[in-house]
């Protein structure tokens, strides 16, 4: 892994010491899975195969800083943010879905693109902000089987492994791939690419947390994750030539997840 990788994760992780320091806070922690499913340039956009084929397994690491529990003074802020760190993992396995798959007869084309198919191995840290607007802090934590449902945006440094191939040969070989791929694209030889990279990411999400005890909740989210990268799925068409292929690829997360409170 790079090493500014490794210089992210201790800046994250010094900043959460350093906060921890100066403020008297509580944390809670936390284990989260779920489907992912991944919005690349596999399949067919606004297709229902793509999306329940292109889905893959997520899981995750996460940590709250709490302003509230361990603070008898009341703010806004202090009853209705946290801050969330976490560590995820997420691997998707990529097809071709759609109506140029399913194409009668059964050409070239439908061929090629019905034998292509990816990994897609993406390794995330980051924080979001996460905003409870209808319950106060403290007013959940002493309401058990209460419901509080959040919102949440920040960022991620993701470091992705994409590998990609077909089942019909060498991928550079036209009659192997068809020739949107083996046209030059962002800097690279082809269309496609079996590599490693970092990628920046964008998250917003909306959620529920669920009090099963005063130490415990469960939470339930959709997050939506948006990369400043097209490679996480292993394939980036020109896009000054195919202007369709005009986005970068998105993650949907679907977690559940269990939340343990360390201290008040």
């Amino acid at each position: 892994m790079p090493k500014y990788l490794y210089t992210t994760i201790f800046a994250l992780f010094s900043f959460s010491t350093i906060a921890t320091a100066q403020s008297s806070l509580a944390h809670e922690i936390g284990i989260f899975a779920g489907p992912v499913t991944l919005q690349s340039d596999f399949g067919e956009r606004h297709n229902v195969d793509t999306n329940i084929g292109n889905t893959g397994f997520g899981i995750g690491l996460a940590h709250w800083l709490n302003f509230s529990a361990a603070n008898n003074r009341e703010s806004f802020f202090t009853e209705h943010f946290k801050v969330r760190s976490e560590l995820s993992f997420a691997r998707t396995n990529l097809k071709h879905f759609g109506q140029w798959v399913d194409r009668k007869p059964n050409g070239l084309l439908a061929q090629q693109l019905r034998n292509m198919h990816a990994t897609s191995t993406v390794v995330g840290l980051g924080s979001q902000l996460e905003f409870s607007p209808f319950m106060k802090i403290h007013d959940f934590e002493n309401t058990i089987r209460g419901f509080s449902p959040y919102m949440s945006a920040g960022f991620m440094v993701s470091y992705y492994s994409t590998n990609v191939s077909s089942k019909l040969g060498e991928m550079t070989l036209p009659n192997v791939t068809p020739g949107k791929y083996l046209m030059p694209s962002d800097g690279h030889a082809h269309g496609f690419a079996s590599e490693n990279g970092i990628a920046l990411s964008a998250t917003a999400a909306i959620g529920v947390h669920y009090k099963i005890t005063t130490m415990s909740d469960l939470m339930f989210e959709t997050r939506f994750q948006m990369y400043n990268s097209d490679w996480i799925d292993g394939l980036n068409p020109n896009k000054d030539v195919y202007k369709e292929n005009k986005s970068n690829d998105w993650q949907v997360w679907f977690n559940f997840g269990y939340i343990y409170y360390l201290e008040f």
